[in-house]
């Protein structure tokens, strides 16, 4: 024994002169070198000693700097970063794992592996058992996706909840973000954590994290959790006895089955669907999205195919270059099964099924990609009308109603509500911002008239709703995610899914296809012209330019943009903005530019993605000649972009 202490500590001896050397040769980034010693110190096993080891013995010091360049912060949302390596390091690789993974996750202060989930789950856990109800143990709920590690994490942070006096619930297999939001308000649980790094890469993978309402956690929780986090500095703990310790729960076809009966809830005119023969193809991109909507649709009469070679749930995402939903080729396999099979609607959700994209038949008989604005927008007008038809929205009620979008959402659904003469409250980017609207409209209502608001039907709180507070008709961002209840708190394809299928069965009904009601809608609110863009830029370097180009934006805004002088501009980060119901505006690295001609865009590093963010926006008002009008907006749209990219190449290289 001591043998191999003796030759341990003689081997970090010769690493630590190894990075010394390195720091002092300029390979080796010197906050590099503190985090890499950090790590080591407060590693339970020499894993990450052998791994860092042979990454210098083999001279790959950029893949140290970006492994150690920062520690991964725990934010509001949680942590994400990659688990699988640009270099596998041999003992990371190991014996291997499923689908092709190596056999442990990436060693690394600024990446997903056991250490910075253990800081992560060790820190909430903390901070549940500070403001959990007296007289029961905290309980935490744990979901994950099929991503690499998912399973191996969300056993993990149960195993440590349950040692440190929580009970954890555990789903017995990959599930939904959005019912882990349900699943946390249904068991009236004190945090929740879904393992899933949404539509990234398939070498990421994340920590997100919510409180006790089901939504992701905002202020004041939020700056209280990341002070727990960040206080843990080692993965070494002792667990409590066990006459101490929680229980771990598993849930399963039960759970399942409550929240497919809340989403239900969502149909506005369920006998749209009654002897409906549409065909639909449903691919959930290796993910979890099928586990919910497929037998959901059928149960409800569709025809529904599947993409046999994307059921498989897999990590590696096999099929596509990106699991994401809003890129035309994620869905390229569910299209060509729908030419081929006559269907008329294709739906995509990423892996942990928050996001939801369509394809639809046109009235020429071609597929046709909606973007998230003409998703959301359709979606939105269907509830407000539907609401009005039905008498839930009347004229002497309708300014409690109230749809929710983000700022980088489309313009079409202010004048959409505008219409109806409804509220619109703009938020912050980030379901997170849209749940707590949600929870401060529940908070409004009197105590003694809401009771145990969770266990009212969707009729009961909107009547709750409509007399006391503001009923959320629907919200959503640009970025295809979607919410039509306030039951769950964070955005929700299996929802979502349910929503626009009855879209599609009042456009059937009525013989019309979803871009014939999509231009009718633009012929009565004006037409609306989005376009999203970035910039990636990966690494440590690329963490730093995309910082210095934000930040020149926010230090040199721009006069005038593509030949219009600048109306007004909006800085997020500097200055005190209030949304339309007088709330402060949380600051955030956004800067938001209106044109005098009508066009605006905006600039937002991201907080998942190593890449900037620019979101371009062009209207024209009502006309009967709609095709005058697309054309006019996308060419307004293409010059405000080339202006852009102009720009922002100058603003890189400027000293």
């Amino acid at each position: 024994m001591r043998q191999v202490c003796f030759m341990i500590r003689r081997d970090m001896s010769n690493l630590d002169a190894i990075l010394t050397a390195a720091v002092a040769e300029g390979k080796l980034l010197a906050s590099a070198k503190t985090n890499i010693e950090a790590l080591i110190q407060g590693s339970s096993s020499d894993l990450a000693a052998r791994v860092i080891g042979e990454l210098a013995a083999d001279g790959h010091w950029g893949e140290l700097n970006d492994r150690f360049y920062k520690t991964l912060a725990f934010g509001t949302g949680g942590l994400r970063g990659r688990t699988i390596g640009r270099v596998i390091a041999k003992s990371e690789q190991g014996a291997g794992g499923p689908n092709g993974r190596p056999e442990h996750p990436c060693v690394g202060t600024a990446t997903m592996n056991f250490y910075n989930v253990g800081r992560a789950v060790r820190g909430l856990v903390a901070y549940a058992k500070r403001s959990a109800p007296a007289g029961r143990k905290p309980a935490l709920v744990f979901g994950h996706d099929t991503r690499h590690f998912s399973r191996d994490f969300a056993e993990f942070c149960a195993k440590v909840a349950s040692e440190h006096g929580c009970d954890a619930y555990l789903f017995e297999g990959p599930r939904s973000t959005p019912q882990l939001s349900f699943t946390v308000r249904e068991l009236r649980a004190d945090a929740g954590v879904v393992l899933t790094a949404s539509h990234n890469p398939p070498h990421d993978n994340g920590f997100k994290a919510y409180f006790n309402d089901g939504a992701q956690i905002v202020e004041p929780h939020a700056s209280a959790i990341i002070a727990e986090v960040n206080a843990v500095t080692s993965e070494r703990y002792d667990a409590l006895p066990e006459n101490e310790r929680g229980k771990i729960i598993v849930l399963g076809a039960e759970m399942d089955a409550r929240y497919v009966e809340r989403l239900k809830s969502l149909l506005l005119k369920p006998t749209l669907l009654q002897g409906v023969s549409t065909k639909v193809v449903f691919t959930n991109l290796h993910g979890t999205g099928g586990h919910i909507n497929v037998p959901m649709l059928r149960g409800l009469g569709f025809e529904v195919l599947t993409v046999p070679e994307q059921d498989v749930q897999d990590g590696r995402f096999p099929t596509v270059e990106s699991p994401n939903p809003e890129n035309a080729p994620a869905l390229k396999m569910g299209v060509d099964l729908a030419i081929a099979s006559g269907a008329e609607i294709v739906i995509g959700t990423d892996p942990d099924a928050d996001r939801m994209g369509v394809v639809v038949r046109n009235a020429k008989g071609e597929m046709q990609l909606l973007t998230g604005n003409q998703i959301g927008s359709l979606m939105a007008w269907y509830r407000l009308k539907t609401c009005f038809e039905l008498g839930w929205l009347t004229q002497s009620n309708r300014s409690r109603a109230v749809l929710i979008k983000t700022f980088v959402t489309t313009e079409l659904q202010r004048a959409i509500a505008d219409g109806f003469g409804v509220g619109i409250v703009d938020t912050l980017t980030g379901f997170k911002y849209i749940s707590s609207k949600l929870r401060k409209y529940e908070d409004a209502i009197p105590g003694e008239k809401k009771g145990d608001y969770r266990s009212l039907t969707e009729e009961q709180t909107r009547l709750l709703r409509l007399e006391y507070s503001r009923f959320f008709v629907f919200g959503g961002e640009e970025s295809y995610g979607y919410l039509g209840s306030d039951s769950v708190r964070d955005k929700d394809a299996n929802g979502a899914t349910l929503m626009f299928a009855e879209v599609a069965a009042y456009a059937k009904s009525l013989g019309r296809t979803i871009p014939d009601l999509l231009d009718d809608i633009y012929r009565e609110y004006g037409y609306h012209l989005e376009a999203g863009k970035s910039v990636v830029m990966e690494g440590a370097d690329g963490a730093a330019k995309i910082q210095a180009l934000a930040d020149s934006y926010a230090n040199k805004p721009p006069g005038i943009v593509d030949g219009s002088p600048v109306l007004r501009t909006r800085d997020f980060s500097r200055q005190d903005l209030y949304d339309q119901e007088g709330d402060l505006i949380p600051k955030e690295k956004m800067l938001f530019i209106d044109l005098e001609d009508g066009r605006s865009f905006a600039v937002r590093p991201s907080g998942t993605e190593p890449k900037i963010k620019f979101y371009l926006f062009g209207k024209a008002a009502p006309s009967p000649d709609l095709e005058a009008s697309k054309a006019k907006v996308s060419a307004g749209i293409d010059s405000l972009w080339s202006w852009i990219e102009a720009d922002a190449a100058k603003r890189r290289v400027a000293p």
